[in-house]
């Protein structure tokens, strides 16, 4: 035993007298921090009254649609637990038949001694890290946190990725890849990639701060999770002329931040390694010595939607090789022009590298609301949330223009949905025109305007603001209560924690856009005027438009992931980032870009779209007998990442996968079992594998 102890001390000692290496993960060495980390805080959790997972809820209350109670005041904790809550039910279908608690969800419980037990609450025990992330004197105030599960095992040692979806904020990954890196031992590391519930309310001057809280802008300083890049004359100026209106980072930032998503998901990484060394490192006269290093940690990238397109960005740009394999699902990411590529389904042919997601989220906001009277498109889940009569006003101004044809509503709703089919669009979404259009295609249209033009709040960009309004439609001031719980009610991009879109031009005054009158028609149209305006940032030449283009430019990626496992699910009938223009051509892509390196595999579900939180939405019947949940296959893919990177386990081939949906009455569908979700084959029929040959990538019917 004495010679044993020897050996560990002379071990200890030749650590310490190593130089620190290169990256906080890279090998033994120092564990310094990281110079982009700002001060960490952080919290233990019980796995009782708290835990990682469920902020303490479980999973009766994640799928309670009673939100958790909070005071006047609500605190750090209560926005936190708020914040848990919304955003496990904004991924996922918590619904009691559409297989929360035994497909997915939080349904594990952790014994004291580490052991995995199953059913249980889902609750998880262990540390959670939060920081600010800055390079040098760019102050984006990027939130990082990392969340270290009591079970986690330091001589088996593992970390996922969480980077957020869509625009939300650090616990945007909550319900998707923190669920299985949590529920696997993993250590997982978040970041909210820039965007988030940063909403600077300008006639309050209020801001919010890493913790949710609020306090004034002067007050909080650098500590503000954002606050609008305005001098205080030019703020008072500003609500002169356009009172109430609030900036909201991903919009107003001014800085693009989806140009640095693959950079924040790899800080994340190695702010992982870095508090696992805190944890586990031994600690010496000189300093801790890392053993939680690369080389004998699983990395594994993953996320859904702009999350994922953040993980393969990540995986492009990873020169110190942090990342050992990617597992993303619906990925929202952007490709380099290729015209030589070419993507067959069937009879269909696609030529070219996709579209951009500015390029075709406006041209399905110009499009869709006319769409929606389409004779192909009734019964659509959601349809009444866009009236017939301001969808005919639409088709009306856009057949005026040209940009449709035919006499009647219906017959101009054809038409729209003809051209967004020939643009792209699979024919397996068309019953999702009505409600992608009610609840996402807008906000992301005029969101992305803004942050990839890089204007301020004060320059209105297609004369769009975002104001709480009064019961006409009017800016009004911001609730006190619902600023107070934007961190936890908020996904950062408007519509949200009561904030709306403000048509700035409507006739009569501003009013909230759905309900505002356009100038041109001088009708009820779903704000044409902006519509095109938005759209003309795509096609136009002027100095706004180039500006656009310059910092879409900026995001583009070239597919190349040096070889990296990554396997990539995605819902044939996604209608907010179609196959056509990112999963498939990508998949060509990086064909061309490694050749025979290339360990990619893409698996596509039929039967599945981009939200499944909408399958078991009351107000959406008939999602769920439609639709399964990606979800299952997000999980499945990361299983086989696992299993790939642990075992040696063979990556399955490309493929698509036959989902069955449920059947049943729309709103009540039959229970969803393993009978609906098919496995992914190890060795799929050969009417069902995705093939890449060339510049040419085949996808079965």
């Amino acid at each position: 035993m004495y010679s044993s102890m020897r050996n560990v001390t002379t071990i200890i000692l030749a650590l310490a007298a190593m130089p620190a290496l290169a990256g906080p993960g890279s090998g033994f060495g120092f564990n310094d921090k990281p110079a982009f980390l700002g001060d960490i805080v952080s919290r233990d959790t019980d796995g009782v009254s708290d835990d990682l997972l469920t902020a303490g809820l479980g999973r009766a209350g994640i799928q309670s649609a009673v939100p958790p109670a909070v005071s006047a005041t609500p605190t750090a904790d209560e926005l936190r637990r708020l914040a848990i809550y919304n955003n496990y039910r904004a991924l996922i279908d918590t619904s009691a038949n559409g297989g929360y608690g035994t497909l997915f969800g939080p349904l594990l419980s952790v014994s004291a001694t580490g052991g995995i037990t199953s059913p249980g609450d889902g609750k998880i025990a262990g540390t959670e890290y939060l920081a600010y992330a800055n390079h040098g004197a760019e102050r984006r105030n990027v939130t990082l946190m990392v969340q270290v599960p009591a079970h986690f095992n330091p001589k088996k040692p593992c970390i996922v990725t969480g980077t957020s979806s869509g625009s939300r904020g650090i616990y945007g990954a909550i319900g998707t890849s923190g669920e299985w890196g949590l529920q696997r031992g993993c250590a997982v590391a978040y970041v909210d990639k820039g965007t988030g519930n940063g909403m600077h309310d300008l006639a309050t001057n209020a801001v919010g701060l890493i913790d949710g809280t609020r306090t004034d802008a002067a007050t909080a300083g650098d500590a503000s999770h954002f606050t609008a890049d305005l001098s205080e004359s030019g703020r008072t100026a500003f609500l002169a002329a356009w009172p109430d209106r609030v900036a909201v980072k991903h919009a107003h930032s001014r800085h693009n931040p989806e140009a640095d998503w693959g950079r924040d998901t790899l800080d994340a990484v190695r702010f992982a390694f870095y508090v696992l060394n805190e944890k586990y490192g031994v600690n010496t006269l000189r300093g801790v010595v890392r053993t939680i290093v690369k080389p004998k940690t699983v990395v594994i990238a993953a996320s859904v939607s702009n999350g994922a397109g953040a993980a393969l960005a990540a995986a492009e740009q990873d020169d110190e090789k942090l990342i050992d394999g990617v597992a993303v699902g619906e990925p929202q990411i952007q490709l380099r022009e290729n015209d030589d590529l070419v993507v067959r389904r069937g009879s269909q042919i696609r030529t070219g590298s996709g579209r951009t997601l500015y390029d075709y989220t406006t041209y399905a906001n110009l499009l869709q609301p006319c769409a929606t009277l389409s004779p192909r498109a009734a019964g659509s889940p959601g349809a009444a949330f866009v009236p017939a009569a301001l969808a005919a006003n639409r088709c009306e101004a856009l057949a005026s223009r040209g940009l449709v044809t035919g006499a009647t509503a219906a017959e101009q709703g054809d038409s729209a949905l003809d051209a967004l089919l020939a643009y792209g669009w699979e024919p397996e979404s068309i019953p999702l025109v009505a409600s992608h259009y009610a609840f996402a295609v807008p906000p992301i249209a005029v969101t992305y305007a803004n942050t990839y033009g890089r204007f301020g709040v004060e320059e209105r960009a297609c004369d769009f603001s975002f104001a709480a309004v009064d019961g006409t439609g009017a800016p009004a001031p911001w609730p006190v209560g619902a600023a107070a719980l934007s961190f936890g009610t908020g996904n950062g991009i408007p519509p949200a924690s009561l904030l709306q879109i403000i048509n700035d031009a409507s006739l009569g005054g501003p009013r909230r856009d759905a309900a505002s009158t356009s100038p041109s028609t001088g009708k009820l149209d779903f704000n044409v005027d902006g519509a095109l305006c938005l759209r003309s940032l795509w096609t136009d030449g002027g100095t706004d438009a180039r500006r656009v283009h310059e910092n879409i430019e900026a995001v583009r990626v070239r597919a190349d992931l040096h070889g990296k496992p990554a396997i990539i699910v995605h819902g044939r009938a996604d209608a907010l980032v179609p196959v056509g223009f990112t999963s498939r051509p990508y998949l060509g892509m990086n064909h061309l870009e490694e050749g025979a390196r290339s360990r990619l595999r893409y698996i596509e579900v039929t039967n599945a779209q981009h939200f499944d939180a909408f399958i078991g939405n009351a107000l959406l019947a008939g999602y769920d007998t439609r639709f399964i949940p990606l979800h299952v296959y997000f999980r499945r893919a990361l299983d086989l990442m696992y299993s790939h990177l642990t075992a040696r386990t063979p990556l399955p081939p490309s493929q698509v996968v036959r989902a069955t949906p449920r059947t049943g009455t729309p709103g009540a569908a039959a229970p969803l079992t393993a009978a609906n979700l098919p496995a992914i084959s190890a060795r799929p029929a050969a009417a069902d594998r995705i093939t890449v040959s060339g510049n040419e990538v085949v996808v079965p019917d």
